[in-house]
């Protein structure tokens, strides 16, 4: 097995060939994920005969996991090695599918049933936390620092076509073969991943002082807040786009989303080098303010086309601001701690989406619909402010 060491980074023209074994590992991991996504609430409330409380139970526990899991993933990573937390992360998914497949065993009793998938929700979130966590920090330690923003960016481009297709996939699959099928499919799909992985270069941890947790959410809060107010966007348009059309009479509020990944995507093709070039800040600053022109003419929208507009704009916008505040908070804390820095900074994403979604759903109660983005708008404004800030306030890794 070859080691590759920090201090010997793979030269530029080879970035495409060293990420993209890495980005098939998160898209598999990710897509066992998404695959459940739309399947989880039709077991629990169709096939156990629980509540929407208990669904939104299930469904909330990888959201817990993953949070809760984030420090220790990084930790792991930095200490271990990013493959060996990759690997981990794989086992964990390869086990949550096993205990899905237990639970299918105890249909007849429903609360062991469903006690068993928590458990099995709850493994899984802690596996994708390991998976995307140790794979940026393990893509970062294998590339030249110069090219920091493309690698977040292609991973994260990873993950988010994984979501796209797996929850499509899930819903076809439960429709013809039940919940077995996709238990099995979680199971068996990270083992076969570990194939993938086995003849991947290992990186050797860097055996010096790392920063304390605490000492990395302080170095890194400030473009974590960024990040995670620039996301705000995003909920709006995933819950609520598709509401608004229907509310106004319009058609194929679908094509929203279309409009939204299409955008995502071809910024992460074609602009992802762009912060490492110019610098994180600077493109999460322009990206929030085009993610909140996009916001208002949702929320202005009169015809289809605006909304449509507006989502295209949100998704062009988003999908550098997550990679733009990326730059800037690997490169406060030094190589050795950067598997720690990139799990407290996707943390502030995990909390964000955990909360935005239900408090836009309570302005949009006491509010008409459209009101909603307006106020993920101007919350992407204020990541716009932060990254404003940054810009002026630049800090040397590892410094204090």
């Amino acid at each position: 097995m070859s080691v590759t060491t920090m201090q010997e980074p793979v030269a530029a023209p080879r970035l495409a060939t060293t990420l993209l074994p890495i980005m098939g590992v998160v898209f598999v991991a990710f897509l066992v994920i998404g695959m459940a996504m739309p399947v989880l609430p039709l077991q629990v409330h169709d096939g156990l005969g629980f509540g929407t409380f208990v669904v939104g139970l299930v469904a909330g526990s990888q959201f817990a996991a993953s949070l809760i899991s984030r420090p220790w993933a990084g930790n792991y990573s930095d200490s271990r090695g990013a493959k060996r937390g990759v690997v981990v992360g794989l086992l964990a998914a390869s086990a949550s599918g096993l205990l899905y497949l237990l639970s299918l065993g105890f249909s007849g009793t429903p609360l062991t049933s469903v006690a068993i998938l928590l458990l099995g929700r709850g493994l899984l979130g802690g596996a994708e936390s390991f998976v995307i966590t140790a794979a940026v920090s393990w893509g970062l330690a294998l590339v030249d620092s110069r090219n920091t923003g493309k690698v977040i960016a292609w991973v994260g481009s990873a993950m988010f076509a994984a979501f796209a297709i797996g929850a499509p996939a899930g819903a076809a699959i439960y429709g013809i073969y039940g919940f077995a099928a996709i238990a099995f499919a979680t199971a068996a799909a990270p083992l076969v991943t570990l194939l993938l992985v086995a003849p991947l270069p290992t990186v050797a941890p860097v055996h010096r002082a790392r920063f304390s947790f605490a000492k990395v959410v302080h170095a890194v809060w400030v473009p974590g807040l960024g990040s995670a107010l620039g996301s705000v966007g995003f909920g709006a348009v995933t819950a609520f786009v598709v509401l608004l059309f229907a509310h106004q009479g319009w058609a194929n509020g679908w094509l929203a989303y279309t409009a939204y990944a299409v955008a995502f995507i071809m910024a992460r093709i074609f602009f992802s080098h762009v912060a490492d070039a110019i610098g994180g800040a600077k493109v999460a600053l322009v990206c929030a303010l085009i993610e909140a022109l996009g916001q208002a003419l949702i929320w202005l929208a009169v015809r289809p086309e605006m909304a449509l507009a507006g989502a295209a704009l949100t998704g062009f916008g988003f999908s550098l601001v997550y990679p733009g505040f990326g730059v800037e908070a690997v490169g406060r804390v030094p190589a050795q701690s950067r598997g720690l820095a990139m799990g407290a900074y996707t943390a502030f994403l995990d909390l964000a989406q955990g909360l935005a979604s239900p408090a836009l759903g309570l302005i949009a109660t006491g509010a008409r619909l459209h009101i909603v983005f307006l106020v993920s708008g101007v919350t992407a404004l204020g990541a716009a402010l932060v990254a404003a800030w940054l810009l002026g306030h630049s800090v040397i890794a590892g410094a204090e």
